[in-house]
């Protein structure tokens, strides 16, 4: 067993293995429900403008940046 318990705590970067979290309680298995509640706010609010404007400024500025 001491063994197990070595090659777990080197594969998951020597964390102790009591502290490995095995099992969740879940409160509200709709995921896709809570994916669509989450994007629909992204859009709301206004952050997908924010995400557009910062891809196309940060594509712009990589390409003005590149040496070559």
């Amino acid at each position: 067993m001491n063994y197990f318990n070595d090659l777990i705590s080197q594969a998951l970067g020597n964390l102790p293995v009591n502290s490995i979290v095995l099992a969740q309680n879940i409160t509200n298995p709709d995921v896709v429900g809570q994916m669509a509640k989450t994007w629909n706010h992204f859009v709301q609010t206004g952050q997908i403008w924010a995400l557009l404007i910062g891809l196309v400024i940060g594509y712009i500025f990589r390409n003005l940046t590149k040496y070559g």
